[in-house]
């Protein structure tokens, strides 16, 4: 049983930055990918950063130079740091954690996600 929880969001104006946690419980092995991905009301959910074991990185155009993900692998923890946040960056922002052999996803786990707010 692994829950994963969500953490550090909340009202921020324009230009303004935040910094999301996500720390998983109940675990017994490490994640081969974590990740943060984004929903606003009426659109689908949405990739936002993602970040392997190794450390390589990927992230949606509209976030890049802007937010930052990393993790500590003693921790199974991972991060987002947000800066020069916009208002279309206002969603429920949701971790993401999958163990995977080679290219086969064998468990992928959600968090509860977390509000952020960008007021303009």
């Amino acid at each position: 049983q692994v829950q994963l929880v969500e953490s550090g969001g909340g009202l921020v104006q324009a230009g303004g930055s935040l910094r999301l946690s996500c720390a998983p419980s109940g675990t017994i092995f490490s994640f081969n990918v974590m990740g943060w991905y984004r929903q606003a009301p009426g659109k689908q959910r949405e990739l936002v950063a993602t970040i392997t074991s190794g450390g390589r990185t990927n992230y949606a155009d509209s976030v890049k130079g802007r937010f930052s993900i990393s993790r500590d692998n003693a921790k199974n923890t991972v991060y987002l740091q947000m800066n020069s946040l916009k208002p279309e960056d206002t969603a429920v922002y949701y971790c993401n954690a999958v163990k995977a052999y080679g290219s086969i996803t064998v468990n992928d786990y959600w968090g509860q996600g977390t509000q952020v707010t960008v007021s303009s």
